[in-house]
């Protein structure tokens, strides 16, 4: 019996019916069936998604809110719409407290720039762990720049996890904001995000959770959770590039003053001042991408249908089988071992690079990401320059997992 027959016969999880919905998984590679394991980067899209903006684009595109004809009410519906999807996807209290952006960097780089000039003051502390992609770097060091604020790093242990007795001792009142991934992008250490919170709150600290690598594998509750802001990007939820999410507390988005001026998040204008929109449409100048919110609107839709649960237990199915194949080659360093973590598995091949291992990966369609994942100051910790990183996500098989080790005991005899 193959892995993937072993797979379909569980009943709460039908794979072959999954992957026939992602229409990319067909393609082949260099004359190779594809192997698509970069799902930590992005994901592919569903049928339905696809579909959702070609429809859009179809049969109602029109500019949203304010027009006066039929296609714009269309369009005003279906946007506005996606947004309730969102809010009902990660139990939101308010429609109003989901913000449109075109992705998780945007979406940091908010509220990093708000507080910046509103909250943050001289002698203030941002706290952030060494596991952080740059986007939840960057945009913090500029904030502390601009305000004289200080960046504070909580360091992780050979596991890859976040040591946590440490963050509480860097935690105290000079602490205004926690800024914390989820999920590691990296190693797939998945962080104890509610007690991270829990303890902010200790310290009246406003936090902020990076959720790009969260919101594909796990459900997001941010009522549950009590941050104070959770950002996304749909374009690794099966949904499309350029649409992300930001959401925020009511009370925290209406002292946050706006990233961008102009179009929808205006209220008034003369030549001497302007006053901004109500929310949610005050963080959002300019045309919004509407196709975008459709289809990401459409990839929810299409995570409800399916049993996540089940999704969920096939991808640790999946990193067990991994790991255990891994064991049996004794020249694969793991990077990111954390008890609970997700589908990633990064590594190193004896003294090979990265780049040669991805790219005769490559020539046996077997599609991985190599480099230091925009995670370079946790690289540095490592004492490397960088990974192979293959990701999993609901629609690969164990059978695939066992041509991806075929293929890397092939690159040993290249390499």
């Amino acid at each position: 019996m193959s892995p993937l027959s072993a797979v379909v016969e569980d009943n709460t999880f039908d794979i072959v019916k999954i992957r026939q919905d992602f229409p990319l998984l067909n393609k082949s590679i260099k004359g190779r069936p594809l192997i698509y394991l970069d799902n930590a980067a992005t994901t592919q899209k569903p049928q339905i998604v696809i579909d959702a903006t070609n429809q859009f684009y179809s049969n109602s595109n029109a500019n949203v809110h304010r027009g006066a004809h039929t296609l714009s009410d269309d369009a005003t519906e279906l946007f506005e719409k996606a947004r309730s999807s969102v809010q009902g996807f990660i139990n939101a209290k308010h429609s109003h407290e989901i913000i449109w952006t075109k992705g998780t960097t945007e979406a940091i780089n908010m509220i990093a720039s708000g507080l910046a000039q509103s909250h943050l003051k001289p002698g203030d502390e941002i706290l952030i762990s060494a596991m952080e992609h740059h986007a939840n770097i960057v945009p913090w060091q500029i904030a502390a720049l601009r305000s004289g604020a200080k960046l504070m790093v909580v360091p992780i242990n050979e596991k890859g996890e976040l040591i946590f007795s440490t963050f509480k001792k860097l935690l105290n009142k000079k602490t205004a904001i926690v800024a914390m991934t989820h999920v590691s992008n990296a190693l797939g250490t998945i962080n104890q995000v509610k007690e991270i919170v829990r303890f902010a709150k200790q310290v009246d600290a406003i936090t902020v959770i990076d959720g790009a690598q969260a919101v594909a594998h796990c459900p997001v509750d941010v009522q549950q959770l009590d941050c104070d802001f959770y950002a996304f990007s749909g374009h690794k939820l099966f949904g499309p590039t350029g649409i992300g999410v930001l959401y925020g507390k009511e009370d925290r988005l209406e002292q946050l003053p706006p990233f961008q001026m102009g179009g929808e998040m205006i209220k008034t204008v003369t030549f001497e001042q302007a006053t901004w929109n109500e929310l949610p449409y005050k963080f959002e100048a300019g045309t919004p991408n509407i196709a975008g919110a459709v289809g990401l609107a459409a990839a929810i839709d299409y995570l409800n249908s399916i049993d996540r649960v089940g999704a969920m237990l096939h991808e640790k199915r999946l990193m067990n089988y991994c790991l255990a194949l891994a064991q049996s080659m004794d020249d694969i360093h793991l990077y990111g071992t954390a008890e609970n973590k997700t589908a990633i598995f990064s590594f190193l091949m004896g003294d090979s690079h990265p780049s040669d291992v991805g790219t005769l990966l490559n020539q046996q369609g077997v599609a991985v990401r190599t480099g230091h994942h925009c995670t370079m100051p946790l690289m540095n910790e490592l004492g490397i320059s960088g990974t192979v990183r293959a990701s999993f996500s609901l629609y690969n098989t164990e059978e695939e997992v066992a041509m991806l080790f075929a293929a890397l005991t092939k690159v040993k005899t290249f390499l």
